[in-house]
């Protein structure tokens, strides 16, 4: 029987779902399949990696924030992965514009605030985005791409920073035990 008092060795861990950077990764990944399945070739290998980056980039978030109960070296890890791998999803949008002769826009590209705004709406997710990506040409599609995963690479970045403070504050698994079965010892 456990005292209500001592502390908590593996603590509450998940809730993935209500992290700002989850919700958009998963945007970004619903749309890069729309994208890829629109304007890229589905037998190409550049469609395949693009999707695979996109569903890396969310599904190492909800299998990072899963792990932390007993390992934060390991959510960090897998979040860097998930930041790593929506890099390289840019650079595949950058690359698919260059490559096509489309505009990049810049940050103040009315288009690009205009994207960049829907991220405040309430219960967002691909349905938001879905006239940018779904219906319109190549080059807002793409934009709109870029616009995204800037987002949620920011938001990783803020994740990452705050778990890096966490870890530094707290310490890992290892740690815990070791002050739990100290705790445990003295009474």
């Amino acid at each position: 029987m456990t005292d209500q008092n001592d502390p908590q060795l593996i603590p509450p861990h998940g809730g993935y779902q209500g992290l700002q950077s989850y919700q958009m990764s998963e945007i970004v990944y619903d749309a890069t399949v729309v994208f890829c399945n629109r304007f890229i070739n589905m037998r190409s290998r550049t469609h395949d990696q693009m999707v695979q980056a996109a569903r890396s980039g969310k599904q190492n978030i909800a299998e990072g924030s899963m792990a932390s109960g007993t390992s934060k070296k390991f959510e960090l890890k897998l979040v860097g992965v998930a930041r790593a791998s929506l890099e390289e999803l840019l650079l595949d949008f950058q690359d698919y514009l260059r490559q096509k002769g489309l505009a990049l826009w810049s940050k103040d590209y009315p288009r690009a605030k205009e994207v960049r705004n829907l991220c405040y709406q309430k219960n967002r997710s691909y349905m938001t985005y879905k006239s940018y990506i779904g219906a319109s040409p190549p080059e807002v599609a793409a934009n709109t791409m870029v616009c995204l995963i800037h987002q949620t690479n920011y938001l990783l970045d803020q994740l990452l920073r705050t778990l890096e403070k966490d870890f530094l504050k707290e310490g890992g698994f290892t740690e815990r035990l070791y002050r739990t079965r100290s705790q445990r010892r003295k009474k």
